[in-house]
């Protein structure tokens, strides 16, 4: 049975998500990608242990995530049983549901039948009571708010979750559900969006504002725009590149001209710093406060550990702050191109 390092806790910065008395690691580890059936177990194994032995305590996961739909639950399942379940209490364990998940007209977005009936399969496939955060993961149109968040409340009140995120919400919908599940006292405590140097959208949707108001968490994912804010593109697409090896998420149209100009320039700055530009694009989430944690992704163990370093120096001056802006907010550059 694997024995977790005993001085894990002693560098990992933890900070409250938002008024909550949970406090998240400042930099958490997703199964979005590297923990399907793609992937060989002893390779995830490596990884989950290393993110725990230097504090990395909340692991993140979806009901769909894979390939195929619902492996990285079921391979967690099989981390958990053979490497954590004695250190089950000092995790955080996150799933979502909102996309699609299974044919027909159950399995998806976000009704009552399909929240509990996927929350069920997902405690299933881990070997799990209860996760910690249960997150609707999109918002749903033809769903009433109203039976969306009663159906999270719920999960709460049935034991199955101890606490509510919402992921991919935008600002004036998020204060909607916020007001509802308040009156159903949920303990809603977390947003999870993405955000980047690439994508400020949760500056222009209102959810980064809204979220420092009403005293909520933000888990930020994709903090690296899987991959472009790293050395890896500075020098062309390397073969094993994510949009060599998949292609599914960024595709060979995302690196473009205004793109690699900025990563270039963006590099120049992180030099300046002392950092690598992936560690300096973490910062830059960190860098006031108001998201928690930045959650990564990971092929290799030693990622983590460079991800990790991040968390030295999250400081920006106001001349670095402007010159970021200035890179970043060129035509071009914000957003993915599919």
């Amino acid at each position: 049975m694997y024995e977790a390092a005993k001085h894990r806790y002693d560098t990992m910065p933890y900070a409250p998500s938002g008024r909550s008395g949970l406090r998240l690691p400042r930099v958490a580890l997703g199964f979005w990608h590297n923990f399907g059936d793609t992937s060989r177990y002893e390779q995830m194994e490596a990884l989950v242990r290393t993110a725990f032995d230097h504090g990395i305590t909340y692991f993140d996961l979806a009901n769909n995530y894979g390939p195929a739909y619902g492996s990285a639950e079921k391979n967690f399942g099989r981390l958990f049983r053979e490497n954590f379940r004695p250190y089950r209490d000092e995790l955080v364990i996150a799933t979502k549901a909102g996309y699609d998940m299974w044919p027909g007209p159950y399995g998806n977005w976000g009704s009552r039948k399909y929240l509990h009936a996927s929350l069920d399969q997902s405690l299933m496939r881990m070997g799990l009571d209860y996760v910690d955060i249960f997150y609707h993961h999109r918002m749903d149109p033809n769903t009433p708010l109203e039976e969306t968040m009663g159906a999270l409340a719920q999960a709460v009140t049935s034991g199955k979750a101890l606490y509510i995120g919402l992921s991919n919400y935008d600002g004036p919908t998020m204060e909607k559900a916020a007001a509802i599940l308040d009156e159903l006292h949920c303990p809603f405590i977390v947003n999870q969006n993405r955000y980047s140097l690439f994508d400020r959208t949760i500056e222009r949707n209102g959810l980064k504002e809204t979220a420092v108001r009403l005293g909520k968490g933000i888990v930020a994912f994709s903090p690296l725009a899987q991959g472009l804010l790293s050395d890896k593109y500075l020098h062309g697409i390397p073969e094993d590149s994510r949009i060599r090896q998949d292609g599914r998420f960024l595709t060979e149209r995302s690196v473009t001209k205004e793109k690699l100009d900025a990563i270039a320039a963006l590099n120049d700055l992180a030099n300046e710093r002392s950092q690598t530009l992936a560690e300096m694009a973490l910062a830059w989430d960190l860098r006031d406060g108001v998201v928690t944690t930045v959650l990564i992704g990971a092929s290799k163990p030693e990622q983590i550990l460079q991800n990790i370093h991040a968390l030295e120096n999250t400081t920006f001056t106001e001349e670095e702050c402007t010159r970021i802006d200035a890179i970043t907010n060129q035509p071009g550059v914000q957003g993915l191109i599919r």
